[in-house]
């Protein structure tokens, strides 16, 4: 029988390659997931724009991914391994 671990069933999906999406929509989706509850990005106190540029950093350098989980109809930001 194959098992996940629980993190890698969270990540089950289709990865969409940030270049393909608008910019922005990009933005929107980066700027959602930044200010949701529980969301820790390190430093306190940094504002939204330094959020926002520390992902899409994270993007362009790979190790940060979108996945759109089919189940939900969501897609969120997912550290690569």
């Amino acid at each position: 029988m194959d098992q996940k671990r629980p993190d890698e069933q969270q990540e089950a999906g289709i990865e969409i390659p940030f270049t393909r999406i608008d910019p922005t929509t990009m933005q929107r989706m980066i700027e959602e997931f930044v200010t949701r509850d529980g969301t820790d990005l390190g430093e306190v106190g940094c504002s939204l724009e330094d959020k926002v540029r520390q992902v899409q950093q994270q993007l362009q350098d790979g190790r940060v991914r979108i996945v759109f989980d089919l189940t939900t109809q969501t897609a969120n930001f997912v550290p690569r391994r």
